[in-house]
């Protein structure tokens, strides 16, 4: 099959994923076939954040990593990789910020929002690498002079800085880069957290990808149903049930009668939950079996990101090369 371009993903190392990501990574799984893809472990963007963690990102990269491949992300279609091992990142990096008007960083919408959000969570990042992390980013997709990627709609803003970059960088010097489209999969999944809002490990709301039947059940059981609902017999009202929000993206087929049952009254919430926990044990033990047997296998992850960062620095290094000569001669 002939490949549509490149692509260039990645994600920060924050140890284990949970079910917030599953729909990401199928997403990832499918594209791996259309694409020449580049799925990177974002540990530098990482201490943009969270320089005070920083020993934690290698066990948390291998936990991250494990998940990616028991998802279905295979290092014979893409290169899996970690962003510290290709240097060449780093470099246009650099080159980049010699030409970066202030002002353009400054205008990103996320850099005001998330200094707000982040300081009220008593984190100081008032610093040039945070500032920087969107023109990092530019780098770390022009650098596989990738053509594509996939993105939430709240990433669109970081996509159209690195397509402004690459238009600065053609007009100031000469063409070296294309200018990448944003993926968005409308489709993708959003999964609120077990108490209906954003999934998320600082919220402590989440269900691990890997996690085994007596997990899925303790986490289901914690999840938010309709408050007006006291007894098992009480009329329910679905839609603003956090377990309907599971049953709608996992158990589809079966959703109808669901939804019926719980507006008569006629399945409980605990027949609901349970339900519910059954469909995500078959969803998810496939996945728990294949990350198993990834860990079971002595030094396999580690073989995969060295071969992914090999990879990397050959592509990354001929667009260096081009780099170097459009701006020096």
């Amino acid at each position: 099959m002939t490949k549509k371009g490149t692509i260039l993903s990645g994600m920060r190392p924050t140890g284990r994923l949970h079910l917030g990501h599953h729909s990401v990574l199928n997403n990832w799984v499918q594209l791996q076939d259309l694409y020449h893809c580049f799925f990177m472990v974002a540990d530098w963007h990482a201490l943009t954040t969270g320089w005070e963690e920083a020993k934690e990102i290698r066990p948390n990269t291998r936990e991250m990593v494990a998940d990616w491949l028991a998802a279905g992300l295979d290092p014979e279609k893409s290169v899996i990789f970690s962003q510290s091992e290709v240097q060449e990142h780093a470099e246009l990096h650099l080159l980049f910020s010699m030409i970066m008007p202030l002002s353009w960083l400054e205008r990103v919408p996320t850099y005001k929002d998330q200094i707000k959000k982040l300081g009220e969570m008593g984190k100081d990042i008032n610093t040039y690498g945070f500032l920087g992390y969107p023109l990092l980013q530019a780098a770390d997709i022009l650098v596989y002079k990738a053509n594509a990627v996939p993105v939430g709609e709240d990433q669109l803003p970081h996509v159209e800085l690195t397509r402004e970059t690459a238009r600065r960088f053609n007009h100031l010097f000469k063409p070296v880069f294309p200018e990448p489209q944003g993926i968005i999969n409308r489709e993708l999944a959003v999964l609120p957290g077990l108490d209906g809002a954003k999934m998320s490990k600082s919220y402590h709301n989440y269900i691990s990808m890997g996690a085994d039947p007596d997990e899925i059940k303790k986490s289901v059981n914690q999840m938010i149903t309709d408050p007006n609902r006291i007894r098992k017999t009480d009329r329910g009202n679905p839609e603003v049930c956090v377990v309907h929000k599971f049953h709608r993206i996992y158990n589809g087929q079966l959703l109808e009668g669901i939804e019926a049952d719980c507006r008569s009254g006629s399945m409980g919430c605990v027949a609901c939950k349970k339900q519910l926990s059954a469909v995500l044990d078959q969803e998810l033990g496939p996945i728990r079996e294949r990350r198993e047997k990834v860990l079971s296998q002595k030094g396999y992850i580690e073989e995969v990101l060295k071969d992914g960062a090999e990879r990397a620095r050959t592509a990354a290094g001929a667009t260096l090369q081009e780099v170097r000569k459009a701006i020096f001669g």
